[in-house]
């Protein structure tokens, strides 16, 4: 139990520094929290940092390291889906994203359905991506954005 409560302490330390743009010493802490007791989600924020610093390829290990640890974390699902599509590779994202939604634990099930539908949308499947947002009204109710991006897109449908 030891291990946990000084990885979770590590963690903390470590979100507190890249909160405040201190990049190197958030992946210092953030491995050193992994080295002490490995969860998904100090992969996947180790990840995050990597993606900050478009450090793409070890982003997507550091989520795939997430899952491997916990596979009904959603977050390091999306987030590869994420750096595929900020690597201009969107096709290889849909499955990621897909996944994401599929998750049984996340703290945000929007975010996978939203980044569907500007996927679908950039391609013109508009029908596709309003059925996205919708399903991430579903999730997030009381999210104004959404409630405006589903507005704008069904115009457009019309």
């Amino acid at each position: 139990m030891g291990e946990r409560r000084s990885a979770l302490k590590l963690f903390e330390r470590a979100y507190a520094c890249q909160r405040s743009g201190e990049l190197e010493d958030a992946i210092r802490l953030y491995q050193a929290s992994i080295a002490e007791y490995p969860t998904a989600e100090a992969h996947t924020f180790l990840g995050w940092v990597y993606g900050m610093q478009k450090r793409y390829a070890e982003a997507i290990t550091e989520c795939k390291r997430a899952i491997a640890v916990d596979p009904a974390f959603g977050n390091p699902y999306n987030d590869i889906g994420a750096y595929l599509v900020e690597l201009g590779r969107k096709d290889e994202a849909i499955p990621w994203f897909k996944r994401a939604t599929e998750a049984p634990r996340y703290d945000a099930p929007q975010f996978p359905h939203m980044n569907l539908a500007r996927i679908y949308e950039s391609r013109g499947q508009l029908l596709e991506a309003l059925a996205e947002l919708s399903q991430a009204a579903e999730k997030r109710p009381e999210d104004p954005q959404l409630v405006t991006a589903i507005r704008r897109l069904q115009a457009r449908v019309n």
